[in-house]
């Protein structure tokens, strides 16, 4: 028994990313390299891992961008947009510690200029309009497990949305926190 002990000790690997586990994240992101008073994006997503290691993800997002106006005055854009994607696993550690992913993702929500104010405080009038808005992501996605429940995240990710007034595309880097649920 000692000897076989001996044999298998450090062979046993995590169980982590096994078919139909699920987790859920919730993440915080910086948006366009704007200081988080200008810009930042939240959300929350529901992850559902397949055979290879991949997972499917499903989840909302509310992004705000703060446009100068003035000296006194910035200019809110908010969008809200739901997700639905399929992340490819692309390289984990033998100790199934760190997964990095490569996902794509279809987006379509609503963005609204000035919370739906055309008229500003000094009479000038905005062209641009609220707005359903439709479009997809590409995102790099980094997860580091702390326990076989809890993985802190990374990701990179670019959107682009038509359907607006007020600019296609935009750059995400951000952090958060999954648990995994089952």
């Amino acid at each position: 028994m000692i000897g076989v002990l001996a044999l298998t000790m450090g062979q046993a690997s995590a169980q982590r990313c096994l078919p139909q586990m699920q987790g859920i994240e919730i993440n915080s992101s910086c948006v366009d390299g704007k200081p988080l008073s200008a810009a930042f994006c939240g959300g929350a997503a529901l992850s559902t891992y397949t055979k290879n290691g991949s997972k499917w993800v499903f989840g909302g997002e509310y992004l705000q961008r703060n446009y100068a106006y003035d000296e006194d005055m910035t200019i809110p854009v908010a969008q809200f947009t739901a997700e639905g994607g399929y992340y490819k696993k692309l390289l984990t550690d033998a100790s199934k510690t760190v997964f990095i992913y490569g996902g794509v993702s279809a987006l379509a929500g609503y963005e609204t200029v000035n919370w739906g104010k055309t008229l500003l405080p000094d009479g000038a009038t905005l062209q641009d309009r609220d707005a359903f808005v439709y479009g997809g992501a590409l995102t790099l996605n980094i997860e580091v497990y702390l326990s076989d429940r809890l993985a802190l995240t990374g990701n990179v990710r670019e959107r682009c949305l038509w359907g607006n007034d007020t600019g296609h595309f935009h750059s995400q880097y951000g952090i958060g926190l999954k648990l995994i649920i089952n």
